[in-house]
Order: C-alpha cells, then sequence, then structure tokens
C-alpha cells in the first residue's frame, strides 16, 4: 500500500489533529512553567513562542525545504534554542510531562522537515547555539557539537592543520547532528568511509535525561547512533572524531560533455570503470537538461565531477589507465589544498573566501523532493537514453540525478559494522531530486509525480529485495509510522531499505533505550513493545 504524504495525512485526521492542538494549547503554557521552574535565569534568552516578535525568524531560518514553509505546514508550539546540556535535559523532561513530542534540529536538511515539523503538537530543540568545534591536532581528533555545521567542522580543522580533514559530505550547511547520525558520506568516502566510521565517543541525553558517553551507553547504543537515523535513540549533543591525513594538496576537476559529445556512451563506460579507480579518487557525475546554444533547443549534461587526494600527474596517469574514454586533460584540473576543495564542490566561485564555510545562512529557500537507489550492475544505454527521456518532460528550476561512486574502503567495511548497510557490491548510489521555485500546492504534485514515476520507470536497474534507500536523503514515500503506536511490520517496510538486516538489531537497541516510544517521527525506529 502507497504510504501517505504528511499533508495527506494532515488531511484525513484534521477533525482529530484539531482536538489535539486546542487542547494542547494549555500544555504549552504547562511546557513553559515547567521548563522556567528548571531554568528560571537564562530562559528568555532561549524560549520562542508564536507570540514572540522573532518566532518565525528563528523558526524559518534553518528551513532548507520550501514545501515545509508554508501556511499549511504545522508549527512548533514552542522553540527552544538551548545554550547548555541542561537546557536540553528540560526540554525533553517538560515534553514528555505535558504530552508534547520533541523535533531536534542542528542544520535543518531533512528531506521531508521531520526535524521541524510533526502532525501532533510539538517542541522544536533547535540546537544552533551549540556548534563549538575543539581540535586537538597531536592526537588528531575533535569534540564538535552536534549544531555545528559542516563547513564550521572543516574550518575549524585547517585553522589548526592544513593535512588534516573529517570525511563527511558536501553541503557547508548541513548539521553535523543528523548528518552523522544517518552515516554521512561525502568526496573521501572511498579512501576512508563515512562520517559515522570515524566517530569515537560521543555525548548523548537519553529519555531520562542522563548524560551518556560511550562507556556509559554500551557499545549497542552506540553502534546504533552511528548509522541509524537522527533523533531515534536519544538527543546527540556532540560528537568525537577521528581526523584523518590529507596531502598538502589535491587536485580537482569537472567535466562537462552533452549527448553530442557522446555523453550517453561514457556515462555507460564510467559505471564499469569505477571499479578500476584508485580509493584516492572520489567521482561522481550530475545529470540534467540544459538549454544549448540554438534557441529553444536542449540537450543533456553530465558534468563529472572528482576529488582526487594528489597531484594532477598521478591523476592524470591513473586516468589514463582506468577512463581514457573522458579524455581528462592537464587543463581540466586544479591543485589546491583540501580545505579550498571543500569551497569548490559547495559551488562557490574560485578564489571565495574560506569564511565562506562559517555562513549558515541559508539564501533563497527552493521547494524540493529527493529520492535515492543504489546500482549493482551497469545501468544499459537504452535505460539511460530512457532518463533522458524523462528529463525532457519537465519544466522544473532543477531536475537533477546524480551518481556518487561507491568502492575502494566502502567495499572493505562490514555492512554490519555500523548500521549503514550499504558497502561491498554497490557500484553507485543515485539520487534524484527535483527543484522548484515556488510552494504552489498543484506545482508542487506535479512535481512530485514526476520523480516517482522516474523512481518507478529505475526498478529493474537498482537493488532488490530491498530496494535500497539512504537515510540521510529521507523519503516518506517508502513508508511512515502512523499516529500512535507503529507495529514492527509497517515499520520493517522501510525499515529494511534503510538499513537492511540492521533493522532488527536496532529495533531491539530502541526497546532497551526508549520502550515507550518517546523519541519517534514520521519515520522513526520503533520499539518492540509498540506492535
Amino acid at each position: 500500500m502507497r504510504s501517505l504524504s504528511i499533508s495527506k495525512l494532515q488531511f484525513l485526521l484534521l477533525p482529530f489533529l484539531t482536538f489535539l492542538w486546542v487542547a494542547s494549547a494549555d500544555h504549552h503554557e504547562d511546557f513553559l512553567q515547567c521548563f522556567h521552574s528548571q531554568n528560571s535565569n537564562s530562559i528568555s534568552k532561549v524560549i520562542y513562542t508564536p507570540i514572540n516578535s522573532s518566532y518565525s525568524s528563528v523558526l524559518q531560518f534553518s528551513i532548507r525545504n520550501g514545501r515545509f514553509n508554508t501556511s499549511a505546514t504545522p508549527k512548533p508550539l514552542v522553540i527552544v534554542t538551548p545554550l547548555n546540556v541542561a537546557h536540553i535535559q528540560a526540554v525533553i523532561a517538560c515534553s514528555q510531562k505535558h504530552g508534547l513530542q520533541i523535533r531536534v534540529r542542528s542544520g535543518g536538511h531533512d528531506y521531508e522537515g521531520l526535524s521541524y515539523v510533526s502532525v501532533l503538537p510539538f517542541v522544536v530543540a533547535d540546537l544552533i547555539n551549540m556548534r563549538t568545534v575543539t581540535v586537538d591536532v597531536g592526537n588528531k581528533i575533535a569534540w564538535v557539537q552536534a549544531g555545528a555545521t559542516l563547513g564550521e567542522v572543516y574550518y575549524r580543522i585547517a585553522e589548526k592543520s592544513r593535512t588534516l580533514a573529517f570525511p563527511a559530505g558536501v553541503c557547508p550547511t548541513v548539521g553535523s547532528g543528523g548528518h552523522i547520525s544517518g552515516g554521512g558520506h561525502g568526496m573521501m568516502m572511498r579512501k576512508y568511509g563515512l562520517a559515522a566510521d570515524h566517530i569515537i565517543d560521543v555525548k548523548l541525553i537519553d529519555v531520562k535525561g542522563r548524560i551518556l558517553d560511550r562507556a556509559s551507553m554500551g557499545e549497542d547504543l552506540f553502534w546504533a547512533i552511528r548509522g541509524g537515523g537522527g533523533n531515534t535513540f536519544g538527543v546527540v549533543v556532540a560528537w568525537k572524531l577521528e581526523l584523518v591525513t590529507v596531502p598538502p594538496t589535491v587536485t580537482v576537476f569537472n567535466v562537462t560533455r552533452t549527448l553530442e559529445q557522446n555523453a550517453t556512451k561514457l556515462v555507460h563506460q564510467w559505471q564499469s570503470a569505477i571499479g578500476k579507480f584508485d580509493e584516492d579518487l572520489f567521482s561522481r557525475i550530475f545529470l540534467s537538461r540544459v538549454n544549448t546554444s540554438q534557441e529553444g533547443k536542449t540537450t543533456i549534461l553530465a558534468v563529472y565531477t572528482s576529488l582526487f587526494l594528489g597531484g594532477v600527474d598521478r591523476l592524470l596517469s591513473m586516468m589514463q589507465q582506468s577512463f581514457p574514454q573522458l579524455g581528462l586533460v592537464k587543463e581540466d584540473c586544479i591543485e589546491m589544498s583540501w580545505i579550498e576543495s571543500t569551497v569548490y564542490f559547495a559551488q562557490f566561485p574560485r578564489n571565495t573566501s574560506l569564511d565562506v564555510l562559517l555562513d549558515r545562512s541559508p539564501g533563497s529557500t527552493v521547494s524540493f523532493k529527493g529520492k535515492t537507489d543504489y546500482v549493482k550492475e551497469p545501468i544499459p544505454e537504452i535505460a539511460l537514453e530512457g532518463i533522458w527521456e524523462r528529463l525532457n518532460q519537465l519544466d522544473a528550476l532543477v531536475a537533477q540525478l546524480q551518481f556518487t561512486a561507491y568502492g575502494g574502503k566502502m567495499d572493505e567495511i562490514s555492512e554490519t559494522s555500523i548500521p549503514f548497510p550499504h558497502r561491498a557490491g554497490n557500484l553507485f548510489q543515485i539520487h534524484y531530486a527535483v527543484f522548484w521555485g515556488d510552494q504552489d500546492s498543484e506545482r508542487s504534485q506535479i512535481y512530485t509525480s514526476w520523480i516517482r514515476k522516474l523512481y518507478s520507470y529505475m526498478t529493474p536497474y537498482v537493488t532488490k529485495n530491498p530496494r535500497q534507500a539512504y537515510i540521510n536523503y529521507r523519503d516518506l514515500d517508502l513508508g511512515m509510522n502512523t499516529l500512535g503506536n507503529t507495529s514492527y511490520k509497517q515499520a520493517r517496510i522501510w525499515g529494511t531499505k534503510y538499513f537492511k538486516n540492521n533493522f532488527d538489531r536496532l529495533v531491539h537497541v530502541k526497546t532497551k533505550v526508549d520502550p515507550a516510544n518517546f523519541f519517534r517521527n514520521e519515520q522513526s525506529i520503533p520499539p518492540l513493545s509498540s506492535w
């Protein structure tokens, strides 16, 4: 049975939800009194309700998807921007006491808005003030608070060393709390694996308000939070990162090819070539429809984007052996430091100051819908041509596919090492995305319908039993928890797609640490007591 979107679920449950929101009006006053009783000296600095003039700006600042920034989107009764652990403990305690859901937001990039949206009355704990990054160069470690963005993490590491780094994602405004808890792949994963593979300790507040580290929480819970999905087991306050070594000089390139430049055959050949790539090379293809120089005509553009952990001469030699068809030449390549490459891949102009990594402002917010797949066998050329046909059907701001090469270190780590299961045997991941510039509901339906049809078309060419997906690109189309208790059978529909066989172990950890299912949302792991 096809899952319901949040908006459809709201419509069907409108009478019930209206009752809950009216009844909760008193509850939010009770919540405020409760919070004040535990933090009387600082409440005015961290509490925002709809009557505050700054409430809307605080809420909207970290909303990255315009689909969830409409007048119809449910809003939190209270936003708390904690300054310390005691504030988070109070949010957890008072939310439980007065029957409110809790959402925890570190960067606001959740694809389905679940870090700041709920169909039930809720409170948002926005960790924007908890973003300290402390780097220990000698021991090659860093403590990072969950509200720190990836850009802030990269910047603070580079302040101390240009040959230390952390293998995480591309977008600098993504919050480290959610990114790492879902695994966190990025430009160095073929060399070093995921962000979550390099977590060596943590500070987490559990449902009882206890501050736990790796030793006190035990290895089962420590396993679960490194890839098991955000906010399912508690609130991560800080991660202890194991840093990795990078050379003083890395090489980057963006090489473009159109259909007229043999793009179809090159994309097909890339799929076989990536297995020969050195683990120092990360490779991704962006696929989209673009206008040509001839008025009214379009074509398909393939952009080959790569980071190589080394100099240009070794890269050219390696590419000549593994993928000569691309025709990479020295003029296509740029040598720079690793920290400069993080700015480059975030698509800022050359020579942009590194300070841009500290900028958390979202800029213009667009609406989007994303989905993912994994591929184990090369997609044939005729199927690629079917993708081009579907890209040509849509008049959107951007419709794009990303093919992200796996392999290398990812093949060497067991799929049960942490909950992230997408390891050996995967050639690449597909990320589908469609962006549009307004919040018109009719246009939203057109675009979401289009991406679902494209996803359906791809069924024969991607993983099966289960058809896999990446939890950090959350997709409610795969299944949703219903209001109230959710059965194991229902949750397993989407759980196996994200976690494969690891889902069963995650359920057992959840049952142990949160049997009443306080930390839950429309797609969170339920305890066994729920079914």
